[in-house]
């Protein structure tokens, strides 16, 4: 599957050539980033080693927020099914992790069977012990959303220390674990109860460097009024700012993902415009998995090499043979200075640095003595495979995306708003009039007709220069008029008869009610006398 490429000089020059992106990723991590890993003790400061299943895994999506968000409640609304172990209620209800994932039959797996299955990619997990295995399940089932996708549900945040205390696991780092695994974290709020707890602020702190996954939904939105909704929206963007240190804003979706009415309908097209635009980013999830996972490789790779400077800068300044502990102490304390000088040497960004005070922390449990001096080879052979062996892979993944058909989540809510009268924006807009047996258009052609005479047409037609003086009057800008020009010159002669004119202004009218245009005239918009033609 994997050719290399000459003798050793000439490999460092040319990249490796992959079949695909999977095989590709394997091969890369396990010949050249997971020595520098293993050389260095990564995963004993960072992550564990990945496994094969880590590349080959489907797409998951992580729920976190407090309880009674509705985190069990938005996987019920998006399989249209229960699921093994489901239990929805006010108070804590699921207090365990579940993976909910395809399978040909309904059914539970324990945490301590899941975690030595090599096709499932949570081996790793087994570090956190059995407090945490003993609360952690997979629930599978066949479904039709399970086969594009996987999803995390996870226990509710609570507040008070005593409950923090009793869960016999560190919850925060679990989180991390699932977070640098996953393609979508999904933060949920409960529009009546926006207080964010001290474990909830700890948690979304421990998903740090993984914002560009995380995003926000603000359930339960229909129970309250639109001018408290507002007032919701503001609070819930300020809370975030405090705990979410990124200069953009975090997508945030309203709605009320349940199956069921209501309460207050005021907002409905509100919520289904949300709904759907959180429902494209899921679905585009599988389409965009091989590149998710090239971008964590890469992400990886430079924690590793910053790693490897910051182990290797220590085993320099320890003595050979007296004063190890207090040299120990001291290269602990003064921390921060190493990594100002690493990053200076090196022209590394302080991004890439792990934390200052977790490694700090971790550090003092490490025999200094077992570092590893730096060896550069290593190094460079990680630098060859982000420089070289990466850019291949890049284009290897647009390749799969243009062979393969557009990978999609179907089936459950996906399905729902689809297609048919209840798909989002059905019968408004540009689709105004798409299943009437008159024109749309014909309701306010006698107004636009009038308009049309005062343009001085000749043999029924204006030029475009007449035309435009009465477009431009609607202060939309000219690359707008040119696309409603395009749509309505349907036998492309330069020029508008009268239905092509009332064809325009009715275009325009669309957009400035605030809908978009079509890319395509939709049938039910051509002129009767035009179907033909365009037939």
């Amino acid at each position: 599957m994997f050719s290399w490429l000459g003798n050793d000089d000439r490999r460092r020059k040319d990249p490796e050539v992959f079949q695909t992106v999977s095989e590709g990723l394997k091969k890369l991590y396990k010949s050249k980033l997971l020595p520098l890993e293993e050389h260095y003790r990564f995963h004993e400061f960072h992550s564990p080693a990945l496994e094969d299943a880590d590349f080959d895994n489907k797409p998951m999506v992580l729920l976190v927020g407090q309880y009674s968000t509705g985190k069990t409640t938005f996987i019920r609304y998006l399989l249209e099914q229960d699921f093994p172990g489901m239990r929805i209620g006010p108070e804590p209800t699921t207090d365990s992790f579940i993976a909910v994932m395809q399978g040909d039959v309904e059914g539970i797996i324990p945490g301590n069977a899941l975690v030595v299955d090599p096709k499932k990619p949570f081996r790793k997990l087994n570090a956190f012990g059995n407090a945490f295995l003993n609360r952690f399940v997979c629930a599978q089932l066949p479904n039709a959303v399970l086969e594009s996708i996987s999803v995390i549900d996870t226990p509710g945040i609570l507040s008070g220390e005593k409950q923090r205390i009793s869960r016999g696991y560190d919850f925060a780092a679990v989180l991390e674990w699932f977070a640098e695994r996953v393609d979508r974290i999904i933060l949920l709020f409960d529009a009546h109860k926006l207080d964010i707890s001290d474990e909830f602020s700890e948690v979304i702190k421990a998903l740090k460097n993984h914002e560009d996954k995380m995003r926000v939904v603000l359930n339960k939105a229909d129970q309250i009024e639109t001018q408290q909704l507002m007032r919701v929206y503001g609070a819930l963007m300020w809370s975030l700012g405090k705990i979410v240190n990124t200069p953009e804003v975090i997508r945030v979706y309203i709605g009320s993902f349940w199956s069921h009415p209501l309460l207050i309908p005021d907002n409905r097209k509100l919520f289904e415009a949300e709904e759907q635009d959180l429902f494209r980013d899921i679905q585009s999830l599988p389409r965009n998995a091989a590149l998710r996972k090239l971008n964590d490789l890469i992400k990886r790779a430079r924690l590793a090499k910053v790693h490897a400077y910051i182990i290797s800068s220590l085993k320099k300044e320890m003595p050979s043979v007296f004063g190890k502990d207090n040299k120990k102490k001291e290269l602990v304390n003064n921390l921060g200075e190493i990594y100002g000088r690493i990053e200076r040497e090196h022209q590394i960004s302080p991004g890439d640095f792990p934390n200052l005070k977790r490694m700090q922390d971790q550090l003092q449990a490490q025999d200094f003595s077992k570092f590893q001096p730096l060896k550069s080879k290593l190094l460079d052979v990680v630098d060859d495979m982000l420089a070289h062996d990466i850019a291949q892979l890049m284009v290897l993944v647009r390749q799969e995306e243009t062979q393969r058909p557009v990978q999609m989540v179907k089936g459950g809510a996906f399905e729902g708003t689809l297609h048919g009268p209840f798909g989002h924006g059905y019968g408004e807009g540009a689709g105004e009039g798409i299943d009437d047996a008159e024109w749309v258009v014909a309701r306010d052609k006698p107004m636009y007709d009038e308009i049309f005479y005062t343009l001085s047409p000749v043999d029924g037609k204006i030029t475009g220069a007449n035309a435009k003086k009465e477009m431009v009057r609607s202060k939309l800008p000219n690359s707008v008029l040119g696309k409603i020009w395009k749509l309505a010159d349907i036998d492309k002669d330069g020029m508008l008869d009268d239905e092509e004119f009332a064809l325009a202004n009715h275009l325009i009218k669309v957009k400035l009610e605030g809908h978009e245009l079509p890319n395509e005239l939709p049938a039910h918009l051509l002129p009767p006398s035009k179907r033909k033609v365009a037939d």
